[in-house]
């Protein structure tokens, strides 16, 4: 993987890896991605890490999205699909980790850096912290149902359609009452909080810890219904090939507001 982008670290029972690119707000290349579905596989082979965290470089961003310039290439229905199941792979693969996985979140978590927080099973959070998808004002592209059954294991509908439709991000204080994050936690403090979390899990029964995940996970999967890699792909080619989609990622690069014309 890049260590310009992504680094992993082992600190005694626990990995570690840091979204590295604070320029950027960490939002992830797909080599960022390609190396944390690489620090994954590293994490489960290595039977003496007990416990994964992510975090993002810089103090700004956990991860602020899919990187934009990414999108300036999308050109057919296929592109978009692709885009969806590549982001689906990432996210399920994180879910699957089967050690504890934990966010430490400083800053925003936007776009796809919420959808990869919410792929962890614990997330910690500073007190300037803001965490959502705002798509509906900025790009005008969709989420997949996968990540859609994300949000909404953890929030309820109205608090999912209240999120992506008003396109807002919430603060610290909303996303732990609405179980969006576990605790707040500050800033200076956060990493080795965090740390302190990992170390107590790392001390459990592995094995415990790992069938306690494993069957959340799959209550999980038979509460949302879905086949197994739903991503509700006609939804996906209307958003993303539709001119707003276009004018979205335009407005975007431009840096303005975008015209939203529905079609």
């Amino acid at each position: 993987m890049s260590q310009a982008e992504i680094v992993f670290e082992r600190q005694g029972a626990v990995g570690l890896v840091t979204f590295n690119r604070p320029e950027f707000r960490n939002a992830m290349t797909w080599a960022m991605y390609d190396g944390l579905l690489e620090a994954c596989e590293r994490v489960d082979a290595e039977a003496d890490i007990r416990v994964l965290i992510v975090r993002g470089a810089g103090g700004k961003a956990f991860v602020a999205g899919t990187d934009i310039s990414q999108f300036q290439t999308f050109r057919t229905a296929d592109d978009a699909i692709e885009y969806e199941r590549r982001l689906e792979r990432v996210l399920a693969r994180v879910e699957a980790v089967n050690k504890p996985t934990i966010a430490a979140i400083e800053g925003v978590a936007v776009g796809g850096g919420a959808a990869l927080a919410l792929a962890c099973d614990l997330r910690y959070c500073t007190p300037d912290s803001r965490i959502g998808v705002p798509i509906a004002r900025t790009l005008g592209n969709c989420l997949s149902v996968a990540v859609h059954a994300r949000l909404l294991d953890v929030l309820g509908p109205a608090r999912t359609k209240d999120l992506l439709f008003r396109a807002r991000l919430v603060g610290a204080d909303e996303a732990r009452q609405a179980g969006l994050v576990n605790d707040i936690v500050p800033a200076e403090g956060l990493y080795d909080y965090v740390r302190e979390v990992a170390e107590e899990i790392a001390g459990h029964a592995p094995i415990t810890l790992q069938v306690t995940k494993e069957a959340i996970r799959r209550l999980q999967h038979y509460r949302r219904s879905l086949p197994q890699g739903e991503l509700g792909e006609d939804l996906i080619v209307r958003a993303y090939m539709s001119q707003d989609f276009r004018e979205g990622v335009r407005a975007f690069v431009d840096k303005r507001k975008p015209v939203w014309r529905g079609k």
